[in-house]
């Protein structure tokens, strides 16, 4: 079995190694794609747009631009004079852009947050792979998932199960006071945290959307029946303010 141990040797000696070759190479894009992949799974898992495979290419082509930054110096440059970093260092950049399209504002409400600071650090675990520091991105991996699973119970439970909705009232003429809303509110055990008026004096209407902290298992259709009957409502809607 010499053979075989002196395989695993070379294997070991080759990934760890600081030169950038076509079999240290390919390990690194592999791992980085397994990486990948798990933090991607418990994103798709919560339905997000960004998801598996988006997770995945993210954490691969930041270990491949790192791939880069230390081979265009040690093969054209000289490892003295070439900066690893340069390539590197617009991985971040560029993230930024995939991250701002994760996030969705409307009407108050801010979805996606998680998710763009979770493209953020898995191309921070993509590079680590492509440098080698290969226990760092493992464990950066382990942790994310544990803020992202467990931390996400622990929240909850701190919270005492409340959670943050959004209630978009449309009414047929403009509104000059709120009062009337806050108190169905507050006999319904719900709390406003804030609210963003649109008036359209041309059509004589009001838009008002209720960013507001409910328990678990809220009755909103009393809520609703409630709010409908202060003044002459169009439409009333519901959306999460969850950021998953």
């Amino acid at each position: 079995m010499d053979w075989l141990s002196v395989m695993l040797d070379e294997f070991l000696g080759s990934i760890t190694s600081t030169v950038v070759t076509l079999p240290n190479a390919i390990f690194k894009l592999v791992l980085s794609m397994l990486l990948g992949c798990v933090i991607g799974w418990e994103r798709r898992r919560k339905g997000q747009v960004a998801g598996l495979r988006t997770f995945t290419l993210i954490s691969m082509g930041a270990c491949l631009a790192m791939l880069l930054s230390i081979y265009v110096p040690q093969e054209y440059m000289g490892l003295k004079n070439g900066d690893p970093g340069r390539i590197a260092a617009q991985v971040v950049t560029g993230v930024g852009f995939l991250g701002g399209g994760a996030m969705i504002q409307q009407k108050g409400a801010i979805r996606g947050l998680t998710t763009a600071a979770g493209i953020w650090i898995v191309s921070a675990v993509g590079m680590a792979v492509g440098v080698g520091m290969y226990g760092p991105a493992i464990a950066a991996t382990l942790l994310i998932m544990l803020t992202l699973v467990s931390l996400e119970t622990w929240e909850h439970k701190v919270r005492i199960g409340q959670e943050s909705r959004v209630i978009n009232v449309r009414v047929g003429r403009v509104v000059a006071d709120v009062h009337a809303y806050r108190e169905i509110f507050r006999a319904h055990d719900l709390h406003l945290s804030t609210f963003y008026i649109e008036i359209d004096y041309e059509k004589d209407e009001t838009e008002i959307s209720f960013v507001i902290l409910a328990r678990r298992g809220a009755d909103y259709l009393k809520v609703f029946e409630a709010l409908r009957m202060l003044e002459p409502t169009k439409t009333i809607t519901l959306s999460s303010q969850v950021d998953i």
